[in-house]
């Protein structure tokens, strides 16, 4: 299980580097065509929308995030659980957020088929 969370947890965060948002073909490998998302707004996307947005993105806030979990929900589908926060310029973080994805396998590969994202209080 440890080297699945490993696994997962890259691919999750590779999601987060401001390098892979502007590959639409990364993004496509990495969201299952039934993507879709409950944002932090409460607002709801589709993989079309994400992969848009993402791609058209010229610069990304720095994500930090920490407290991976990896519950597997049966034999080619895990839930990742963990939480995150957008680095500002100034050293502070904002946007605490409580964030939970769904990863299936599809052949060999991990594709992400739902994601959410909830405010969180801060940690301290």
């Amino acid at each position: 299980m440890n080297s699945l969370l490993v696994t997962i947890q890259a691919l999750e965060v590779e999601l987060h580097h401001p390098g892979v948002r502007c590959d639409v073909q990364r993004l496509e490998q990495l969201l299952h065509k039934d993507f879709h998302e409950v944002g932090r707004s409460g607002r709801e996307y589709d993989r079309v929308t994400v992969v848009r947005f993402l791609s058209e993105q010229k610069a990304s806030t720095q994500v930090i995030s920490e407290n991976f979990n990896l519950q597997q929900l049966e034999r080619g589908v895990s839930l990742l659980t963990y939480r995150s926060a957008h680095l500002k310029l100034n050293g502070t973080l904002e946007n605490h957020t409580l964030r939970s994805s769904v990863w299936v396998q599809v052949g060999a590969q991990w594709q992400l088929i739902y994601h959410q994202g909830t405010p969180a209080a801060q940690p301290w």
